[in-house]
């Protein structure tokens, strides 16, 4: 028997109580282990924690790749049988996650619009509801208030913190969607590093009096890696000798990852980046033979660049075909073309997938195992989201590896990837911790000037060269540092693509043990170091074999430092000369081989 339309002309879906049951817990994927009656155990926790209170606002937080859209809709579904809603509106960031959104709400009898225009009024009977972007209820939000009041309205607001991009969205979600029955709003990262409150969540003092977000139900990376909903995610991390020209026509030189100033940082950054240099295509390199490695056990593995903007993407797309053979798909807009490009990779077996940053929420391929971070942002809330590509298990035991480049700010989000954030308002502004994004968009861009000086020099990549730096998984450090091609890098990017986190985590340290006996054994054959060999040079070897040591040891560094000087004699490294460099490297490596 059918449920009679409303008299706006949107006709109620014919749905029973969680008559979405055949819509998988991960669409478009299958259930993962630990999963009961196809919703898996968060979802239909979620679902009690909602249905005990039945609030007007929900808050759920869940990481990428976890099933927020099966929890969304299978709640729409039940409050539509309920009688508690009649329509649905849908809230998204891009068009391309319209459409993925009425894809998914077709499985479940619920028949969304995604080509809804502010000019077409209510939509007509043929629709449950409408998927819009937020960028479109900004233009009109008293049309969207009218539509929300013309019936009784559940709106899921997805990857809600897009409601405090600019002031004008959130006073337009606001306006818009105030008069709606239920709203639940979704968001799948940390929430934005600014101040700007979003719409419909709700904020308390916490113990120290700064107001932070509250959510109402909070599924985080190490619960779902846990349950075996997401994969464990390997960071392999690049660094490399730098050089670039100033745009006041100085040579400046620097190694990536050396923890200088944050200008001298950006600017080794962007070199790294540079497609005519030859870290990028090192690291390309390095990340195919991770994509054939892993095909090994997921023949259908595929793997994705992240792009700063459209030129660098066709110029890593050209590198990638003449390391490969094969031209990979490009994604650099939001425009249906590209929409359909993403859904033709994502049903195909092609290796490499290549898109500017601005598409890399909310693009739903599952078979995404390898990934490179080519991008400059550095923002934990834009570093989440493009993790978030990468981790949606199929299976049992499938890993993720990323590339990244070794700049601190990068590889401390990578060990917090565990780290569940709230939203704080009263906080202060910049975190020592990371670049700003701004000062980065400000290296990647040519700075106008009518002054004839500057205008002599535009910045310049001059060099770039790359090596293996480390792995970072769990928290945790794994390696030293290796040439690309080598046999040491190759034990770490040659892991099998089939592991539980247990297995990865054990595999990492044999790796690094082996890598460090075979150090060792080539140590034992070279002869004394010549002093021809500049302060610089000798002063790194010394520190890579103290780092070497004190993972070895789980002794300090400044402990190890002040044993060579006592055994050794001389200064602190700074001012100790060639020869007391030479002998101090030499009794490390004596002392490493027993």
């Amino acid at each position: 028997m059918s449920i009679p339309s409303n008299s706006r002309g949107f006709a109620p879906p014919h749905v029973g109580t969680f008559a979405a049951a055949h819509l998988s817990p991960a669409y478009p994927e299958r259930a993962a282990r630990g999963t009961a009656d196809k919703l898996r155990a968060w979802q239909a926790d979620a679902l009690d924690t909602y249905f005990e209170r039945e609030p007007r606002d929900f808050l759920a937080a869940a990481t990428p790749g976890a099933g927020k859209t099966t929890f969304a809709l299978r709640l729409a579904v039940e409050l539509i049988a309920r009688r508690v809603v009649d329509r649905v509106t849908v809230v998204a960031p891009t068009d391309h996650l319209k459409r993925q959104w009425a894809d998914a709400a077709h499985k479940v009898g619920l028949r969304l619009n995604p080509g809804f225009a502010n000019g077409d009024r209510y939509g007509g009977r043929r629709f449950h509801g409408m998927a819009v972007t937020y960028a479109q209820v900004a233009v009109r939000a008293s049309l969207h208030k009218e539509i929300t009041e013309s019936a009784r309205t559940l709106v899921i607001l997805d990857e809600i913190h897009h409601g405090g991009d600019a002031l004008s969205w959130g006073d337009a979600i606001r306006e818009a969607f105030s008069p709606a029955t239920r709203r639940l709003s979704l968001t799948g990262t940390p929430f934005r590093s600014d101040t700007a409150p979003i719409p419909f969540v709700t904020y308390a003092p916490d113990d120290h009096g700064i107001r932070t977000s509250l959510t109402d139900y909070a599924y985080g990376y190490s619960r779902a890696l846990a349950d075996g909903v997401v994969r464990p995610v390997i960071f392999l991390a690049y660094a490399g000798k730098m050089r670039w020209r100033t745009r006041m026509g100085d040579e400046m030189e620097a190694r990536l990852g050396d923890g200088d100033t944050t200008d001298v940082t950006a600017q080794a950054w962007r070199t790294a980046l540079d497609p005519k240099g030859e870290w990028m295509p090192a690291v390309l390199r390095a990340a195919d033979r991770r994509l054939t490695e892993v095909r090994v056990s997921i023949p259908d593995a595929g793997g994705l660049v992240i792009a700063t903007d459209q030129q660098a993407a066709r110029a890593y797309a050209a590198l990638l075909a003449e390391i490969t053979g094969a031209i990979p798909a490009v994604v650099v807009s939001d425009e249906k073309e590209s929409s359909a490009r993403i859904e033709s990779f994502a049903a195909s077996h092609e290796r490499w997938m290549v898109a500017v940053r601005m598409v890399s929420e909310g693009v739903d391929v599952p078979r995404l195992a390898v990934g490179v971070y080519a991008t400059s942002a550095s923002t934990p809330l834009y570093f989440a989201q493009a993790v978030g590509r990468f981790v949606r298990a199929r299976r049992r035991g499938e890993t993720a590896s990323i590339f990244v480049p070794s700049v601190p700010s990068l590889l401390s989000l990578a060990t917090q990837l565990e780290l569940e954030r709230d939203h704080a308002l009263d906080r202060e502004q910049g975190d020592a911790q990371l670049l700003d994004d701004a000062l980065l968009e400000s290296e990647n861009r040519e700075q106008a000037t009518s002054d004839k000086l500057t205008d002599e020099y535009t910045w310049e990549a001059l060099e770039s060269d790359a090596n293996f730096d480390r792995v970072l998984f769990d928290g945790d450090e794994f390696g030293f540092a290796a040439a690309t091609g080598s046999d040491e890098e190759l034990d770490f990017i040659g892991l099998p693509g089939i592991l539980e986190p247990e297995q990865v985590r054990e595999l990492l340290r044999q790796r690094q043990s082996r890598q460090a006996r075979r150090f060792a054994g080539t140590a034992s054959a070279d002869h004394p170091k010549a002093l021809y060999r500049t302060l610089k040079e000798q002063r790194g070897l010394l520190n890579s074999l103290v780092g070497m040591r004190a993972k070895v040891s789980n002794e300090p560094h400044g402990l190890i430092h002040a044993e060579l000087r006592r055994v050794c004699g001389g200064p602190a490294v700074a001012g100790a000369s060639v020869t007391q460099l030479q002998t101090r490297i030499e009794y490390l490596r004596k002392s490493m081989r027993h």
